[in-house]
């Protein structure tokens, strides 16, 4: 027997207790902006809307949950980071806590342009499983964290929709290969890995059709 709804309910009490114990982290835009002009453009452009398919879009995104991502990428006292990335781990080493805070307040600020899928023919597969999830696999359906139209539930549930597809498909990836660790109680890792490299894929390209 499936228990897909104890599971979902179980993941989704613990996320909302740990939103009301946190607050959306808050900053000077006007700094972020500096240093995402300086730092940042490159892979993400200055207001977040990057063009390259593996790097992601930040524009509009909570937050408290950006400063998270990448406070996470950063090595202090030569501890193991909860995120690893070769370009991220330098970028963020020249960065304080403050810094982190003011640029995340700036992307979020930002407005994210309408993403474009890279293969069409998957995104049937992918819509009904993030909307309804794969029952016989005990997946549950996307949208019961990251909510239907992909907006997220701040700060812990990001908000991914028009996400690049290749981006979104890394980070399943990275979840399941264990290179990226920072999602509460192992969730993302323990969903991961009961999908196909096919409903990764899928749902990826459905996701970034979302508005």
């Amino acid at each position: 027997m499936k228990f897909i709804g104890t599971t979902v309910a179980a993941i989704a009490l613990t996320f909302s207790g740990l939103a009301f114990a946190e607050s959306p982290a808050t900053g000077d835009i006007e700094k972020g902006k500096e240093i995402a002009s300086g730092v940042c453009a490159g892979c993400h452009n200055v207001d977040g809307n990057s063009a390259i398919p593996i790097y992601p879009i930040l524009a509009g995104q909570e937050a408290g949950y950006t400063a998270k991502q990448l406070n996470d990428f950063k090595v202090v006292d030569g501890e193991e980071t909860k995120r690893s990335s070769e370009i991220m781990a330098p970028m963020v080493a020249m960065l304080s806590a403050d810094d982190m805070t003011n640029v995340a307040a700036y992307y979020a600020q930002q407005t994210p342009k309408a993403g474009v899928a890279s293969d069409e023919s998957l995104l049937e597969e992918g819509k009904r499983l993030y909307q309804g999830g794969n029952l016989e696999d005990d997946i549950p359906a996307c949208s019961s964290c990251h909510s239907p139209n992909g907006q997220g539930i701040p700060p812990h549930y990001p908000r991914i929709d028009g996400q690049h597809p290749g981006y979104t498909f890394s980070q399943l990836h990275a979840f399941r290969q264990g290179t990226r660790k920072n999602d509460t109680n192992d969730a993302m890792q323990m969903i991961v890995s009961r999908m196909s490299e096919h409903e990764m894929k899928a749902v990826s390209e459905y996701i970034a059709t979302l508005r």
